[in-house]
């Protein structure tokens, strides 16, 4: 999360232990893990756009047992990079798709939708891509809970809505938390038609799909999306999130049009060119992709 608005932070920040309880492939750029076991009891779900830090043992189950508390913060994360190169997990941000809570009949589950980039056959997927498409039930993760970017006053029923495909989650999210009498405008952009995942929604809010042609800027579309729009009767809730030009220059284009800054949520999920930090260890035949840095 390279560019926030502000945060509304959770409960507690503690290391969670979870286990891939399954996992689902979704469309030809989705891949779904379900989480489950270990400390799951202690999540404390938000609604909303919740997020969190999720260790990857792509070195091993080691590497997780020695992750340091508060590995998200600064000395901390001076701790995590300590680890050894090989054996240091993979840290990256992700939504909450949904929680399920446990009930009489079924444990707690915490469903996690990745977006792939690349194959993790050919060695063209980034760490993350290359987990979620070969993850086994049974594997050991560790989350950190960081809380909403979704901040409006609580009873908004009208909102504007406006990702690319890593904020699809959010938004889908976001929708599940709204009143069932919202209104207003969802702005999705996705790679290929097959990856407009259908979610419920409030049915006062339409939800705008823009299938992006494959040699343009991943955002560029939901921006000119945005432009184009009718604006929405005031007042509203704006949230805007993908890769960082787009809530950026959403953000500016909204204030332009006379939308208080603090009717505005935004998240710069990801920068194209800029890729999240990996080991060197796991640099090799892999073709990072900047878009794991959050979806």
């Amino acid at each position: 999360m390279a560019l926030t608005s502000r945060l509304v932070k959770p409960e507690t920040q503690d290391l969670l232990h979870l286990s891939v309880l399954r996992t689902e492939r979704l469309s030809p750029h989705w891949m779904r893990i379900t989480l489950g076991g270990g400390d799951i009891a202690q999540f404390r779900p938000m609604g909303y756009d919740q997020w969190f830090r999720i260790f990857l043992p792509l070195g091993g189950d080691e590497g997780l047992e020695r992750l340091p508390a508060k590995a998200h913060k600064l000395f901390g994360y001076l701790k995590y990079l300590r680890i050894p190169d090989g054996m240091r997990p993979v840290m990256r941000n992700y939504s909450v798709r949904e929680f399920r809570a446990a009930t009489a009949d079924a444990p707690a589950e915490l469903d996690v939708d990745f977006v792939l980039h690349g194959s993790a056959s050919d060695g063209t997927a980034g760490p993350a891509s290359r987990w979620a498409e070969s993850a086994q039930p049974g594997e050991s993760v560790v989350i950190i809970d960081e809380g909403l970017a979704f901040n409006p006053e609580r009873g908004t029923d009208r909102v504007l809505l406006v990702t690319d495909e890593t904020g699809l989650p959010a938004v889908s999210s976001i929708c599940a938390s709204l009143p069932a009498n919202a209104t207003g405008l969802a702005i999705i952009e996705v790679p290929d038609a097959a990856d407009a995942l259908e979610f419920p929604h409030p049915a006062g809010v339409k939800v705008q799909w823009i299938v992006r042609d494959h040699d343009t800027k991943p955002g560029v579309p939901a921006y000119e999306a945005l432009v184009a729009s009718d604006l929405l009767p005031t007042p509203f809730h704006a949230y805007l999130a993908g890769e960082q030009a787009l809530p950026t220059e959403g953000r500016r284009h909204l204030v332009g049009r006379g939308i208080s800054k603090d009717l505005i949520s935004f998240c710069g999920y990801w920068r194209v060119g800029a890729a999240s930090p990996t080991p060197k260890s796991q640099l090799a035949g892999a073709s990072e992709n900047a878009a794991e840095a959050h979806s």
